[in-house]
C-alpha cells in the first residue's frame, strides 16, 4: 500500500474546484442560489478527508502526520473557497491585495481534529472595495462547514504595533505561514516583525513564555503525574514542547527543532527524544479528538481504554493495556520535563534569561560567583546553586551521583541545570556495584530520612532517573498509573508526596490536622525503618502477586542492603505487608465492637508497630490526592489507635461489662442535673448494653434530651443534627418507631438530597424505638451553610418517614438520572463473616459505586428481614465497600449457608439492578 505523505492533501483540490465551478454555472443558468449545494459539496469533502485521516492514523499511529494532513486539508478548502469566491461571486476580488495567513497552531501546519483554525487576513494600508467582502464570504463558508475560526483582519502596521504590546499576538505571528494571496505583503510583515519586534527582545519573550507556562501548569495541575492529564496544557504536554519551540525560534532563530542540534542546545539523542515525545503526544491528542468528537484535551478515564486500544497496547502480566499506555504517557511527560531542563541550561549558559525565571525553585538575584564546599571539593556553589568542578566528576567516582543529592539536601541548595543534564547523561554508571556500595546506600538513606528536604531531593533524583536506577524495584513503578478514580497520581509521585507528608508530621507542621500523630512521632524508636517502609509500600504495584505481599519480599531483600538488622528488616517487611490494614479496619469495621479491636491487636502485636502503622497510614491516604483525606478518616484512625493501645498494654479487661455499663449510666446522670432520680432510672433501663458501651458521652446527653423533648410533643418522630468541623462530618440523629425499612428510607432520602453517608449506627430501645445516627460528609466550610443543609436533609427524611413524600418517586426523579461511570469495571464481591463480631454477622458488599447504591442495598436487606446494627461506608474512587453488622429478626447471627446464599443473590440483584433468580433445583 502506498503511504500518503504528511503534506499530501486528503482531498482532490482540483476536482473539488471543478465541482464548485459546475455548481455555480448550473445555478447561474437557472437563476437559483448555489450556496446550499456548494456547502454540501464542501462538507462532504471535509468529512471524507477527515475519515481518511482517521483511517490512516489507526493504521500507522503517526500523530504528527495526522495533524499535518488535517492542516493541509484546511489549506485545500481555503484555496477552493477563495477560488470560487473571486471567480463566481466577486470576480474583481482577484485583483485585491490580500494575504491569507495561518497563525498559531495552524501556522505550524499541525491541526488536531477539533482544533480552532486561526487566520490572519492581511491587507495593505489603502482601502480596497472588495477585500472585506471576499474575506467575509470565505469566513462564512468556513463557519458553515463547521470549523471554529479565530480570525483578525489587519494591516502590517497594526500587526507590528499590537505584537509589541501583546505577547499572545506576538507568539501567534511568530508562527505565521502564508496560505495564499499577496506574497509580498506577507513577506513585508515577516521582515518587519523580525526586525522591529523580535530583534533585541529575546530575554523579555523567554521570561513571558516561562511565566505563562507556570501559570498554565498551575491551572491544569502542577504535577505532570495527574492520572487524568491534559494532553495539550498539562505539565509535560504538547504546549510545553511548543513553548520550547517558540523560544528556539525567537531566541536561536531556529526554524526547525533539528537546527537546535547545530546550535549546541540539544545532543542528537535529545533531539530524537523531542521528536518521539511530539509524535506520541500528537497521536494521543488526535485519537482523543476523534473519539470524543470535540476539542477536549483532558485524557479522562472514560477515554483512556479506547485510546490504549487504538494505539495498540496489549495486556501484560499485572498491567492492563490502559495502564501500560498511561505509563508510557507519563514517561513521555517526564522526558518533556528533561528536555525543558536541558533547554533552560543552554539558555542560562548564554545568559539569555534572568535567573529567577530559570526554574520554579530559584529565588535569588542574578550574580555569577563560585564557592567551594568544605569536605566535598568535587562540588561547588555557582550562582547560589550546586554545581561540579568538571564534567568527569561522576566518571571518577560514581558514588558522587548519590553524594551530590545529599549535599544539596544538607546545604539547602538547588541544582545548576547543567549539572542535572550531566547526571542524566551519566546514568549508565549506576550498576550492580554501586547498588551494593555501603557508602552509596548510607547516603541514600540519609536523603530519604532528611527532615527538611527529602521530598524535593528525591523528586530531583527521580526526574533525573537516578532513583529508579539505584533502586531498581522503584524504577518499575516510575510513571505507573493505577486505572481507578481513587488515585490521583502515578505510583512514584504518590510515594514521594507521602514521604514529604511524613516529614511534615515529624517537623510538627501538622499539629492542627494530626495532633495524635504529631504527639507520637518522637516516640518512634526507629524512624529509618518507618521512612523506608513508606518508600517501599507501593513498590510492587503492577505485579500479578498482591502488591503488599510482593512488597514485603522486596523489603526483606533490601533491608540488609541498607544496613538493617534482622529485627529491623522484619519490622520493615511487616509494615509494607500490612500497610493497608489500619485504613481498612478503621473505615469498614465497627470500632466499638471488642472483637474488632482484639483482631486488630492480634495483627499489630506491639505498640511500636501501632505507632508506625498510624504514621504510614496517614501519609499514604493523604498522598492519594486532593480531597481524599478528611477529618472523619482522621477520627476513625485515632479511635482505632486509642482503642487498641490499652489492649496491647494489657489494660483492656480491668472492668467487667456490667461495671462499664453502670459507670456509663452514672457518667450520664452526672450531666443530666435537671433530671429526677426516677427519670434517670427509667432512662437507664431504656437502652441495651451495647448503647451504653459504644456511644460517647456528648452524644448520650444529646440523645437523652432529644427523647425527652419528643415525648413532650406527643410525637413518635424526632430529629437533630450537629456538625463536627475538625472531623469534616455532620451528624444526623433520627428517632422513630423501629421497623425493617427505617434505615433504607433514611438512606434513600439522603441519596435524594445528594449527600454522601460515611457511617451509620443503629440502636433500639426496649420500648420499640430506633435511634439511628447517620454521619454524612460535610460539604460547606461555613457552619451556617452546613446547618441549613442538615436541616434540609432532615426535613426530607421526616417527610419520607411520615408518608408526606413518596420516596420511590423522589428517588427516581432525583437519583435515577445520575449515571455511574462507564469507564471502570469493578467486580461485585459479597461475603459473610461470622468471626469478626461476637454477636453479629458481618456482611461486606464491594462493588462499583453509583448514585443510590446504599438505598438499593438497604432496601434489599429490609426485604430479607435483616436487622442492621451498624453500617460503615468506605469509598475508594469508583469502588465502594459497604459493611453491615447484622442479625436476623431473632437477634441471632446468620449461620445457615442456604440463608447466606439467598442473601447474596438478593444483594447482588440490588447492586446490578437485576431481578434475583432462585437457585435451580437438582434434577
Amino acid at each position: 500500500m502506498t503511504k500518503l505523505s504528511e503534506s499530501a492533501s486528503l482531498i482532490d483540490e482540483k476536482a473539488l474546484g471543478a465541482e464548485m465551478a459546475a455548481i455555480a454555472s448550473r445555478a447561474a443558468a437557472t437563476d437559483t442560489d448555489p450556496r446550499p449545494e456548494l456547502l454540501a459539496a464542501l462538507k462532504q469533502a471535509n468529512q471524507a478527508g477527515r475519515a481518511v485521516a482517521r483511517e490512516i492514523l489507526q493504521r500507522d499511529r503517526d500523530g504528527v502526520g495526522c495533524a499535518r494532513r488535517l492542516s493541509a486539508l484546511v489549506d485545500s478548502l481555503i484555496h477552493v473557497i477563495y477560488e470560487h469566491t473571486v471567480s463566481h461571486v466577486f470576480p474583481g476580488g482577484r485583483d485585491e491585495k490580500i494575504a491569507i495567513v495561518a497563525v498559531g497552531g495552524y501556522g505550524r501546519a499541525t491541526l488536531a481534529p477539533s482544533s480552532d483554525v486561526d487566520l490572519l487576513f492581511l491587507l495593505p494600508p489603502k482601502a480596497q472595495p472588495l477585500a472585506d467582502k471576499v474575506l467575509e464570504h470565505i469566513l462564512y463558508f468556513l463557519w458553515d462547514i463547521g470549523f471554529k475560526v479565530g480570525h483578525s483582519t489587519r494591516r502590517v502596521d497594526d500587526c507590528i504595533k499590537l505584537s509589541r504590546a501583546d505577547m499572545t499576538i506576538r507568539t501567534a505571528l511568530l508562527e505565521a505561514r502564508w496560505i495564499l494571496g499577496d506574497r509580498d505583503l506577507y513577506n513585508e510583515m515577516v521582515t518587519r516583525f523580525d526586525n522591529e519586534v523580535i530583534k533585541g527582545t529575546g530575554p523579555e519573550f523567554i521570561q513571558a513564555k516561562l511565566a505563562e507556562r507556570d501559570e498554565r501548569h498551575r491551572r491544569a495541575g502542577t504535577s505532570r503525574y495527574l492520572v487524568e492529564p491534559n494532553v495539550k496544557d498539562g505539565k509535560g504536554g504538547l504546549r510545553d514542547l511548543h513553548t520550547l519551540f517558540w523560544i528556539a525560534k525567537y531566541f536561536y532563530r531556529a526554524s526547525t527543532a533539528d537546527q537546535l542540534v547545530k546550535q549546541g542546545v540539544f545532543a542528537r539523542k535529545e533531539l530524537n527524544r523531542f521528536h518521539k515525545c511530539e509524535e506520541f503526544l500528537w497521536a494521543v491528542r488526535c485519537n482523543l479528538h476523534f473519539v470524543t468528537n470535540r476539542a477536549d484535551d483532558r485524557l479522562g478515564f472514560e477515554n483512556q481504554r479506547e485510546i490504549a486500544e487504538l494505539l495498540g497496547y496489549q495486556l501484560h502480566p499485572g498491567l492492563e493495556p490502559v495502564e501500560r499506555f498511561m505509563k508510557h504517557y507519563f514517561l513521555v511527560a517526564k522526558d518533556v520535563g528533561d528536555l525543558t531542563r536541558i533547554f533552560c541550561a543552554a539558555l542560562e549558559e548564554m545568559h539569555a534569561k534572568p535567573k529567577p525565571m530559570l526554574d520554579r525553585v530559584l529565588h535569588h538575584t542574578f550574580r555569577r560567583r563560585k564557592k567551594s564546599l568544605p569536605g566535598t571539593p568535587q562540588f561547588i556553589i555557582e550562582n547560589d546553586r550546586l554545581s561540579v568542578t568538571d564534567d568527569d566528576v561522576f566518571e571518577r567516582d560514581p558514588v558522587n551521583l548519590l553524594r551530590i543529592f545529599a549535599v544539596a539536601a544538607r546545604n539547602d541548595l538547588d541544582f545548576q541545570p547543567d549539572v542535572l543534564k550531566l547526571i542524566t547523561r551519566s546514568l549508565r554508571l549506576i550498576d550492580a556495584d554501586l547498588r551494593e556500595n555501603d557508602e552509596a546506600n548510607r547516603i541514600f538513606l540519609d536523603v530519604l530520612t532528611s527532615k527538611k528536604h527529602a521530598e524535593t531531593v528525591l523528586r530531583a533524583m527521580n526526574e533525573t532517573g537516578v532513583l529508579g536506577r539505584f533502586i531498581n524495584e522503584f524504577g518499575r513503578v516510575v510513571a505507573m498509573m493505577q486505572f481507578n478514580m481513587y488515585h490521583h497520581y502515578t505510583v512514584d509521585e504518590h510515594t514521594l508526596r507521602a514521604i514529604g507528608l511524613l516529614a511534615q508530621i515529624e517537623r510538627g507542621e501538622e499539629q492542627g490536622e494530626h495532633p495524635l500523630a504529631t504527639e507520637l512521632f518522637p516516640a518512634i524508636a526507629n524512624r529509618n525503618v518507618l521512612y523506608l517502609a513508606l518508600f517501599l509500600h507501593d513498590v510492587a504495584k503492577g505485579r500479578v502477586e498482591d502488591h503488599s505481599i510482593a512488597g514485603a519480599k522486596i523489603a526483606r531483600r533490601l533491608g540488609p542492603r541498607f544496613g538493617f538488622s534482622p529485627a529491623e528488616t522484619d519490622q520493615l517487611a511487616w509494615l509494607v505487608e500490612n500497610h493497608l490494614v489500619m485504613s481498612i479496619i478503621a473505615q469498614s469495621r465497627d470500632l466499638s465492637d471488642r472483637q474488632t479491636i482484639r483482631d486488630f491487636a492480634a495483627v499489630v502485636q506491639t505498640v511500636e508497630r501501632l505507632r508506625m502503622l498510624l504514621m504510614l497510614t496517614i501519609a499514604d491516604i493523604k498522598a492519594v490526592g486532593p480531597g481524599v483525606w478528611n477529618g472523619w478518616k482522621g477520627q476513625l484512625l485515632r479511635t482505632l489507635y486509642y482503642e487498641t493501645e490499652p489492649y496491647l498494654l494489657g489494660g483492656h479487661s480491668k472492668l467487667s461489662r456490667d461495671q462499664r455499663v453502670a459507670a456509663a449510666k452514672a457518667e450520664l446522670a452526672a450531666e443530666l442535673t435537671d433530671w429526677s432520680e426516677a427519670e434517670l432510672s427509667d432512662y437507664g433501663r431504656r437502652h441495651f448494653a451495647p448503647y451504653w458501651l459504644r456511644v460517647d458521652l456528648p452524644e448520650k446527653v444529646m440523645h437523652a434530651r432529644l427523647l425527652r423533648s419528643m415525648e413532650g410533643t406527643g410525637r413518635r418522630l424526632a430529629t437533630a443534627y450537629s456538625t463536627k468541623k475538625f472531623e469534616a462530618i455532620t451528624e444526623l440523629v433520627v428517632v422513630a418507631p423501629d421497623h425493617p425499612r427505617l434505615l433504607s428510607t433514611i438512606t434513600g432520602a439522603c441519596a435524594a438530597a445528594g449527600v454522601n453517608i460515611a457511617d451509620a449506627q443503629i440502636y433500639t430501645t426496649n420500648d420499640g424505638l430506633a435511634l439511628d445516627t447517620i454521619l454524612i460528609n460535610r460539604e460547606f466550610p461555613d457552619d451556617a451553610d452546613e446547618f441549613r443543609r442538615a436541616d434540609r436533609v432532615l426535613k426530607m427524611i421526616e417527610a419520607a418517614l411520615e408518608g408526606r413524600e413518596k420516596l420511590p418517586e423522589i428517588f427516581a426523579r432525583r437519583v435515577g438520572q445520575r449515571k455511574p461511570s462507564k469507564a471502570f469495571k469493578v467486580p461485585t464481591d459479597i461475603k459473610f463473616d461470622n468471626t469478626l463480631s461476637e454477636t453479629l454477622s458481618v456482611l461486606e458488599v464491594s462493588c462499583l459505586d453509583r448514585p443510590g447504591l446504599l438505598y438499593d442495598v438497604t432496601t434489599a436487606m429490609s426485604d430479607l428481614n435483616l436487622n442492621i446494627a451498624s453500617a460503615h461506608i468506605a469509598t475508594f474512587g469508583e469502588r465502594v465497600v459497604d459493611v453491615f453488622y447484622v442479625t436476623d429478626l431473632t437477634k441471632l447471627k446468620i449461620q445457615s449457608g442456604a440463608k447466606q446464599a439467598a442473601i447474596r443473590r438478593r444483594i447482588l440483584a440490588a447492586v446490578t439492578g437485576e431481578e434475583p433468580h432462585p437457585p435451580k433445583k437438582a434434577a
